[in-house]
């Protein structure tokens, strides 16, 4: 077996720019994702008929396959008369396969909260909703990062199953150019590198983020 991966030389500004349109991927998906699970995170904590909607949509997108859902809007939503191209269908499908797992996460960070924390907002004359903003919520946040920030792994790494909606994304242009070279190996290998390399990058920075939150809440005395 002959392996050599100097190829990889040669194809690297596109491995690269491959990268980039998944880091794009994850991050509009991740973002999109936060949106949809604040949404359904409030309507499931609601004492209102919109809970059923939550329960039902995380109980539909937590209970499928991402790739049977991003089938469904690139293939499936043109019988509808709904055509989407390869890219706005990804982030469709990584937001809202995201956002269900994100609800969770914040309505956890939500009820962790102790109820004597917003009983004393509201004695102190804040509404609700001031009270959630100012007061709940940013501590929910602090409790979710973690799972928050392992999420945006999951939705990077994930993004790879774009390829199969024509994304030309890291790994669609690691098949692309391993078929063309039958270097499948060491393209393969230089993908699955460069996104070990991402993880890692991500990883690290959320440690840091996370170390920051727990060093101010030491300071403040939390």
């Amino acid at each position: 077996m002959n392996l050599d991966f100097s190829i990889i030389i040669k194809y690297l500004p596109f491995l690269l720019q491959g990268a980039g349109l998944t880091i794009e991927l994850a991050v509009l998906g991740i973002a999109f994702g936060i949106l949809l699970g604040l949404v359904a995170a409030f309507m499931k904590i609601s004492q209102t008929p919109l809970r059923y909607i939550a329960h039902f949509y995380i109980w539909l997108i937590r209970g499928t396959p991402l790739l049977v859902q991003l089938f469904l809007i690139y293939f499936g939503l043109p019988q509808l008369g709904i055509t989407l191209d390869a890219f706005p269908s990804s982030v469709l499908g990584l937001g809202i396969n995201s956002g269900a797992y994100l609800a969770e996460v914040f309505r956890g960070g939500i009820v962790a909260i102790p109820v004597g924390q917003s009983e004393a907002s509201l004695s102190l004359g804040m509404g609700k909703f001031l009270a959630m903003r100012r007061i709940i919520f940013p501590q929910a946040l602090r409790i979710a990062l973690p799972a928050l920030g392992n999420q945006f792994i999951i939705s990077l790494k994930d993004s790879s199953l774009c390829s199969v909606i024509t994304m030309s994304e890291l790994l669609q242009t690691s098949q692309r150019f391993a078929s063309v070279t039958f270097a499948s190996m060491e393209f393969y290998t230089a993908a699955a590198g460069m996104y070990l390399l991402l993880t890692t990058v991500i990883s690290a920075i959320l440690r840091s983020l996370e170390w920051r939150l727990a060093a101010e809440n030491r300071t403040r005395g939390c």
